[in-house]
């Protein structure tokens, strides 16, 4: 068995800074919604009324979302009344400091140590980016030590099959599917195959569904279901990927997927290509009201292997303003 799951924080210091690089670089977008940059922003600016309106329609182009936004213009004003804060510069810090406070709970690292194999059913919408992010957290679970071994799942799309198995090939591990089958034997068999040949992880896709579509809601339940018949205590992890272009319309399917199959985690993709970034604000926001955080455990800002990583809440802050 491999040793304990390492986050981006164990590794080496030139690796690290180059993903910190790319994450930066892969914000770029949402740091533009952020009024030029927050720093063009701010600047040194007196910190009055004007600002704050400037800031909140800032953070809202972000889609940082409603209530996220006010929680933070709220802190924010509370803080300079308390500190004193009168200009800009200042402002831009403590609001650094607030983004920080607000998406540190949705940080946690995956570890996979509590069962072998260590079952990770993944779901999401159509067009999320979900086969794509299981290649690229295979590749990501290898880096720690971890044997690998995927079940195709998604047994109604063909494309999707050849996708995971072409994947599958890339990282050098086996795929289990059937054209056409029962995902929940397919998941079954691959939870069996993995136990068979000692295998640490098996990473599980599902068809894309919206939450409107009952029917395959029910089926993805099933999935579920077999799985913990073909393993006590499975899935480990039940992990929603999200596309970052959808916005405020992820916390929609976090709800309905969240209510059909208890989600662990979340990935939320495509950051490179929105200006809405902002939307990890109000997925926190959102999960804090509840009263149930759900971890962001890793964020994709590119189409490379390597371009998905574990979510760093100061990484992403130092990011996002700079």
């Amino acid at each position: 068995m491999a040793p304990a799951v390492l986050g981006l924080a164990d590794k080496p210091l030139n690796e690290k800074s180059s993903w910190t690089a790319r994450l930066k670089a892969g914000l770029a977008r949402t740091r533009g919604a952020l009024g030029g940059g927050l720093g063009s922003l701010l600047g040194r600016r007196k910190v009055d009324e004007t600002l704050f309106e400037d800031l909140e329609t800032a953070l809202l182009t972000a889609d940082c979302g409603v209530e996220a936004t006010e929680a933070l213009l709220a802190t924010l004003r509370a803080r300079a009344r308390k500190e004193h804060i009168e200009d800009g510069a200042a402002l831009k810090a403590a609001l650094r400091e607030t983004l920080l406070e607000t998406l540190a709970p949705l940080e946690r690292r995956l570890e996979v140590l509590a069962a072998r194999p260590f079952v990770i059913m993944v779901a999401g919408v159509n067009g999320s980016g979900k086969t794509t992010s299981i290649g690229k957290l295979t590749k990501w679970l290898q880096a720690q030590g971890c044997s690998v071994l995927l079940a195709a799942g998604d047994t109604f799309r063909a494309a999707a099959r050849e996708q995971l198995v072409a994947w599958g090939e890339r990282n050098g591990v086996p795929v289990v599917g059937q054209a056409g089958g029962d995902p929940g034997a397919v998941v079954f068999d691959a939870i069996q195959a993995a136990r068979a040949r000692g295998i640490d992880v098996v990473v599980a896709d599902t068809a894309g569904r919206l939450p409107t579509q009952l029917h395959l809601m029910e089926e993805i339940k099933k999935v579920k279901r077999v799985a913990a018949k073909a393993l006590p205590d499975a899935p480990h992890e039940v992990v929603l990927v999200l596309d970052a272009n959808t916005g405020q319309n992820a916390l929609a399917q976090v709800k309905a997927f969240d209510e059909a199959i208890g989600l662990t985690g979340l990935m939320l993709t495509k950051l490179d290509g929105t200006a809405k970034g902002g939307v990890v604000a109000a997925i926190a926001r959102a999960r804090a009201a509840s009263g149930a955080v759900l971890p962001l455990l890793f964020v994709g800002v590119g189409e490379g292997v390597d371009d998905l990583r574990p979510f760093s809440a100061r990484e992403f802050v130092e990011g996002l303003v700079d």
